[in-house]
């Protein structure tokens, strides 16, 4: 570790993954007292990417504590895409990124913080991706010493938790009839749910990734979901999260047999439907898997008083069903003023992908179709 002090606060530079796995009790207790930290600030999920993705040599996790107490902290890692940047632990597989900063003294804190992330940009930018509205990440935004710039990210879905008739009532009265008619269908097929222990989760997430293959088969399925690391990484860290009643696996049965699972990820702040799988023969039985599994959600959800039940990233047309809030991620680049070219460049890349991507959608809508199958045979 390297150091540095700010007051009463001291600040230091993580690099070595072990004293990072050591840090999993008062890092759990700075997350527990940290109002915005999601369900991928968790220990849990952080630790156990780094296990799966992690780089040798590239870890950069800034710290501060006050009297030896974990107070605040950012889980970054160094990457080279051809530039150096300094980028968020947990990739494309997180939906969500935050600094942890405790709500004790808080703006203290988040200057210590700061300075600290300043000092360990000194080669490099910091992409600061997937930040939602309200984080604590926007306050080091706004107190950033050198140069920055903010895009948009990722759109997300969420619901208030209300009962669940509440949000059929909220959507037009023939969707609401519908949703009800397929939910009693559903009951009537006699779906059984269980709630998986932390033992079981290795044999229950095989039987989920198996179910959520199966269900996209042909239809665009995300290619690293069926990569051995991210079956490794979602097995361990679902177990941990299940341990710390930071996550939830719940199987749906039917005749003694899994047809359906699911993976949510907990915080106070929300509960996120992180992962399902469904067998699609459930549709010639007439299960409404997503409505299924929505009231199990909120319901859930309701009785744990988690404010917002979330649908995560993507935009897909069968979560507008139910008239969700519009949450838009934002992205953060920052960098010292010695590197404001270097950030220039970086930012007029991002922009420029993310155009060319837009053009492409607009102008082949059939590119989309066939990227998915290519993709699912290159993975097979």
């Amino acid at each position: 570790m390297t150091s540095g002090s700010t007051g009463a606060l001291a600040v230091t530079l993580c690099r070595d993954p072990r004293q990072f796995a050591a840090l999993e009790e008062p890092w759990n207790r700075l997350v527990r007292g940290c109002p915005t930290a999601t369900p991928f600030q968790s220990h849990a999920w952080l630790h156990s990417w780094w296990l799966s993705y992690g780089k040798e040599g590239r870890l950069r996790i800034v710290l501060v504590r006050r009297g030896g107490e974990l107070v605040g902290a950012a889980a970054l890692m160094l990457v080279h895409r051809p530039l150096p940047l300094l980028v968020p632990l947990g990739g494309h597989i997180t939906d969500y990124f935050d600094v942890l900063v405790a709500a004790d003294r808080p703006d203290e804190i988040l200057t210590a913080l700061t300075r600290g992330l300043h000092r360990a940009a000194r080669g490099a930018v910091v992409d600061l991706r997937e930040v939602r509205p309200g984080a604590a990440a926007e306050a080091v935004y706004e107190q950033w010493g050198g140069v920055r710039s903010k895009l948009t990210d990722s759109t997300c879905m969420e619901l208030p938790t209300l009962p669940f008739d509440e949000l059929v009532r909220r959507m037009p009265s023939s969707g609401g009839q519908r949703v009800r008619a397929k939910l009693r269908k559903t009951d009537a097929a006699g779906i059984e749910e269980h709630e998986v222990t932390e033992h079981e989760v290795p044999r229950a997430v095989r039987t989920l990734l198996r179910l959520h293959e199966k269900q996209w088969r042909g239809r665009g399925v995300t290619p690293e979901h069926l990569r051995p690391r991210f079956a490794e990484h979602l097995t361990r860290a679902t177990r941990r999260m299940v341990r710390a009643g930071e996550g939830r696996l719940t199987e749906f049965r039917l005749d003694g047999e899994v047809v359906a699972a699911n993976v949510t990820l907990l915080s106070a702040g929300l509960s996120g439907g992180y992962l399902y799988g469904a067998d699609p023969d459930l549709r010639a039985r007439k299960v409404d898997v997503a409505s299924l599994l929505l009231r199990h959600e909120t319901g859930r959800a309701l009785a744990d008083g988690r404010p917002v039940v979330s649908f995560l990233r993507g935009n897909e047309p069968y979560k507008n069903h139910w008239r969700p809030e519009t949450v838009v991620n934002q992205r953060f680049l920052l960098a010292t003023t010695a590197l404001a070219p270097l950030l220039r460049l970086h930012e007029s890349q991002v922009t420029g992908r993310e155009r060319a991507r837009d053009a492409l959608r607009e102008a082949l809508p059939a590119a989309r179709d066939w990227r998915a199958r290519l993709n699912y045979l290159r993975v097979r």
